[in-house]
């Protein structure tokens, strides 16, 4: 059967025709197996960043049998994809990009027709494999043969002197949003849910960890002074949560469920450092029910890693920067943590709604932190972020303003900016405002468990959300304002930004000394915390000019001395500064700008450090190609991928 024989068909219509659940009717926690999922109906459900049919035929499982080259920069092996499909599909079609696809098979062994699309800059290319027609009910293997390429941009392979213990490799990936593809060939659509196994072979010195159940915690050995390593993930995950680890790392446990991997040399600082880890699970559970993931652990990575977490299910991966020696930073665990919920288990089908991933985390998050830490200092992270949400307000065009994103033609990055995080946030909390707290958290966690193991679009939530919290009252309808938070550019004249007294003294001793001159002395800085802290760095004249000064040198040299802002360990604040420094060309801060680049590559950091650089003319420019050159093998494809872009490759 041709392909355009098949119309677009609805998820509830696929089901039956594949004799699946269109959706998880099971609330449970715990070890529960939900079953395979149809793609979300609806014609906003439609992804335009995957080649994929789903609706014709889809992906189920990943098989992955692979062997870790450290010398070659390769993964190599064969991926079985689990295959169901309407009755008389003869294709499945497949998003690869720079993958070398060497065979493919079925089951039995014989050999399958394959073709590969044309290469797109963003989605790479299709691989179409033909097969007999699929008789009904019917579900099937495919054995693609293939090998990574050393530049595979979810891949990143550092070399023993890029690692903390200096003496062995280290290889991990990052498959958000759609870099999967790049080493795992599979319909990469986060709508197209996938359940995975995995045997990764690899140096017996190294261990391997990946976003599973570990079957085999001390390997097996395998031939050639290697071991292998099984995985299982039973739930239905979006691709871009398969994801590996491969180095040198030991394990700490903080309970019986929850625990950090990290490099040996660092494992007692980061055991310290995130130890309220287990306390944040059962503050989670708490508010929106149970964990149904099994194990909640971190692996806290090189120092490259281009974020500051990725929440992968079972285990976070996380950037060392958050590792301050006082548990400053926490919030990074609570907010992964808060994606086993929004994300993993209710996932946005495509990256225009992005946001359904991160509001609802970032909302989620904040909670965590009240629970665990009190009001006082969730409502201080709460002013940040609409702080950093006013100035992304003002920095992007208004169609990028809005929560739901047109992105076809473009990379989905571009809709991973403080307006998913923070402007999502922002309207659940003014749905919390209005309906109050107890009926929202009712409604919240109920969304949660109606729509578990299901990809979700805007226009569900809202139905979602009108018919089990609105409920037809028109006049609360009206005052919500949902259909503006969603789908209008900026934010709604319902929007109340937050308030915390704790920044009131912060606020007088950022004018006392930035714009009335006082002596920074006088700042109580040894008093404040760190959200304080950043705060009082974040401090920006009213109708501040583009490129103009505020502060003098001597000024700057007063900050840097009394405060010690040169030796900072707190890599927020170490960055808060830096972007004052620099945009004020203040010469003495190029060595703490130089060393904090070429220490961590995490582009929250990285991406606008360079653009305050570049934004300094002649005297930036110079500074920022010459540490760029220097930098930029140390940085994982996603940020010199942005940073490229700015700079340009050295």
């Amino acid at each position: 059967m041709k392909r355009k024989a098949f119309g677009l068909v609805s998820a509830l219509a696929l089901a039956a025709a594949l004799g699946v659940s269109a959706c998880s009717t099971t609330t449970g926690g715990g070890s529960m197996t939900p079953p395979a999922i149809a793609p979300a109906p609806g014609p906003d459900a439609v992804d335009s960043h995957t080649y994929a049919r789903p609706e014709i035929a889809r992906v189920v499982d990943v098989a992955l049998d692979l062997t870790a080259d450290f010398n070659a920069k390769t993964l190599s092996g064969t991926a079985t994809l689990d295959i169901l499909a309407v009755p008389g599909a003869n294709e499945v079609i497949l998003d690869i990009k720079n993958l070398d696809i060497q065979d493919v098979r079925d089951s039995d062994g014989r050999a399958l027709r394959y073709v590969t699309g044309p290469n797109d800059a963003i989605k790479g290319q299709s691989l179409a494999v033909y097969f007999p027609a699929f008789a009904p009910n019917e579900r099937r293997k495919i054995v693609v043969t293939y090998s990574t390429r050393p530049d595979a941009a979810a891949l990143q392979w550092l070399s023993p002197s890029q690692t903390a213990g200096g003496q062995k490799p280290y290889l991990f990936s990052q498959g958000q949003a759609i870099l999967t593809r790049t080493w795992v060939p599979t319909q990469d659509s986060p709508g197209i849910r996938q359940t995975y196994s995995a045997r990764i072979t690899a140096p017996a010195d190294l261990t391997v960890v990946m976003s599973a159940d570990q079957l085999t915690p001390k390997g097996e050995a395998a031939a050639n002074g290697m071991k292998s390593w099984r995985f299982r993930m039973n739930n239905p995950i979006p691709p871009y949560l398969i994801a590996i680890g491969v180095g040198d790392i030991a394990f700490a446990p903080f309970d019986e469920r929850t625990g950090v991997w990290t490099e040996p040399s660092r494992l007692r600082a980061a055991a310290a450092e995130l130890e309220p880890t287990a306390e944040m699970v059962d503050a989670a559970e708490k508010l929106y029910g149970p964990y149904r993931w099994g194990r909640y652990d971190l692996l806290v990575l090189p120092p490259s890693f281009p974020f500051g977490g990725m929440e992968n299910p079972k285990l976070t991966f996380a950037t060392p920067t958050i590792i301050a020696g006082d548990q400053s930073l926490v919030s990074l665990v609570a907010h992964e943590l808060a994606h086993s919920w929004s994300g993993n288990l209710v996932t946005n089908a495509t990256w225009n709604d992005f946001w359904l991933n991160e509001g609802f985390t970032t909302y989620f998050e904040n909670r965590i932190m009240e629970s665990v830490y009190g009001y006082d200092r969730a409502v201080q992270e709460q002013v940040l972020s609409w702080d950093g949400l006013q100035d992304e307000l003002k920095s992007l065009p208004a169609d990028d303003t809005r929560l739901h994103l047109n992105l076809l033609g473009r990379d989905p990055d571009d809709g991973m900016n403080t307006i998913a995080y923070d402007k999502g946030s922002a309207f659940l909390r003014t749905i919390e405002r209005i309906v109050g707290r107890e009926r929202f958290d009712a409604w919240l966690r109920g969304y949660f468990d109606r729509n578990a193991y299901r990809p979700m679009t805007t226009a569900m939530f809202l139905a979602d959300i009108r018919t089990h919290l609105v409920n037809g009252d028109a006049a609360l309808e009206s005052e919500l304002q949902l259909d503006a938070w969603v789908y209008q550019p900026g934010l709604p004249s319902n929007a109340v930004a937050p308030v915390s007294n704790a920044f009131t003294p912060v606020d007088a001793a950022a004018v006392a000394f930035f714009k009335d001159k006082g002596p920074a002395s006088a700042i109580p800085w040894a008093e404040w915390n760190t959200q304080q802290r950043q705060r009082f760095l974040g401090w920006r004249p009213e109708g501040l000019a583009a490129g103009a000064d505020w502060l003098t040198a001597a000024q700057l040299a007063d900050l840097e001395r009394t405060l010690n802002l040169a030796n900072e360990g707190n890599s927020e604040l170490t960055f808060a500064w830096l972007q004052i420094a620099l945009a004020h060309r203040y010469q003495p801060s190029v060595a703490t700008a130089e060393n904090f680049l070429t220490s961590q590559g995490r582009r929250k950091f990285v991406l606008p450090l360079f653009q305050t650089l570049w934004n300094e003319g002649d005297w930036g420019r110079s500074i920022a190609r010459r540490i760029y050159a220097e930098a930029r093998p140390l940085y994982h494809p996603v940020t010199s991928g942005s940073v490229d872009q700015l700079v340009g490759r050295p």
